[in-house]
């Protein structure tokens, strides 16, 4: 070997050293504080290195420069999904797998920062998904938290908050969990209509007196993890502006069906009277306020068919609010969309634009 050949032989190795040396992969572990939530997240301890997402509207968001993002996730049942948002546009759903994986988030982007979010999509019925951080690589990656939204919003709500057979364009309500889609949702669209980070304590089937199951909205409000009563949220560590409450539809089915075993759980053999009712409604909006002593508070009804032609339930919202004397705590009611069972994408709009409507003309925040 002569000594141009040892020369460039030992510049191409360090040529290729370098190379390897500039092309990182950078681990970013749950709680960096890079990464951004949104909704109530399950973080047993400080040091953490996963995160527990439940609620429907659960996001994690980074802002990162490189070639690549991944994300190491594990669903309980593989039945969760989420949208993959980059640089606020969907692009694409993600099914999570029930062993532990990780996931092409975004690659081939052009230069510069851009902001990635996984988006919880379906109920916490369907289990939770367990986060263990992202992954950038590129060389010399970077990461930075991404902006943070102007405004606070918080809903409670049934299946037409979650979003239930959204996507199902047959009409049939399919319970299969690919249909269920909460960033379509009224609660999304407003949220994001306001630049406001949000969160979205639903349930399908879900009610203030009755509910289809056991548990109703006032015995699942304060939270952390929705299957553990012992688990209380620190409503001190979020202060939305704007709180919604979206609730009667299933009450106003249930209170009708004396043999079914929670209305006998709940009321025996006589159904409430219509100050019961207005009363029960009153006092878990008083429970919200409690926790929130400045918000502005929407009790919000509609547009299934308890907003029908005839129905006392509206009238009954309006009797509660009136009678708590709030000038905070406001009453509307959507018009019923006139179609049978849950609003599909047409009709979570058509609820979101009567919710900013309303906001825009009586709330200044």
């Amino acid at each position: 070997m002569n000594n141009y050949q040892l020369v460039f032989g030992l510049f191409l190795a360090l040529a290729m050293a370098s190379c390897e040396q500039s092309y990182q992969r950078l681990p970013i572990a749950p709680l960096d504080e890079a990464v951004s939530y949104q909704s109530r997240i399950d973080i047993d301890q400080p040091t953490s290195v996963l995160v527990d997402l439940y609620w429907s509207g659960a996001a994690v968001r980074v802002s990162y420069e490189g070639d690549s993002l991944f994300a190491t996730l594990q669903d309980e049942r593989g039945d969760n999904y989420f949208n993959v948002i980059i640089d606020q546009d969907s692009v694409r759903l993600l099914s999570v797998d029930t062993t532990k994986t990780k996931y092409l988030l975004a690659a081939g982007l052009s230069s510069g920062s851009h902001t990635v979010e996984l988006f919880k999509r379906t109920e916490w019925i369907r289990g939770k998904t367990t986060f263990f951080g992202f992954e950038v690589t590129g060389i010399a990656p970077k990461i930075s938290k991404p902006a943070a939204k102007r405004r606070k919003m918080e809903f409670y709500g049934n299946s037409i908050t979650a979003g239930y057979a959204v996507d199902d364009g047959s009409g049939a309500d399919s319970p299969d969990s690919v249909y269920t889609n909460h960033y379509v949702s009224y609660a999304s669209l407003v949220a994001r209509h306001f630049d406001a980070s949000y969160h979205s304590i639903c349930r399908s089937g879900i009610g203030v007196m009755l509910s289809w199951f056991p548990m109703i909205m006032p015995e699942m409000y304060d939270r952390v993890v929705p299957t553990d009563s012992t688990r209380r949220w620190d409503f001190a560590t979020y202060t939305p502006a704007v709180v919604v409450i979206n609730l009667f539809q299933n009450d106003s089915w249930l209170i009708e069906k004396q043999e079914h075993p929670e209305f006998k759980a709940r009321f025996g053999e006589e159904k409430p009277r219509e100050t019961q009712i207005v009363a029960a409604y009153q006092e878990f909006v008083l429970k919200i306020r409690a926790e929130y002593p400045e918000a502005h508070i929407v009790c919000l009804l509609g547009n299934m068919n308890v907003t029908q032609a005839g129905s006392p339930w509206p009238g009954y919202v309006a009797q509660a609010v009136a009678l708590l004397g709030d000038d905070r705590i406001y009453a509307h009611a959507v018009p019923f969309k006139e179609t049978p069972g849950h609003p599909n994408r047409a009709e979570q709009e058509l609820l979101a634009e009567s919710l900013i409507t309303f906001i825009n003309n009586h709330i200044e925040w």
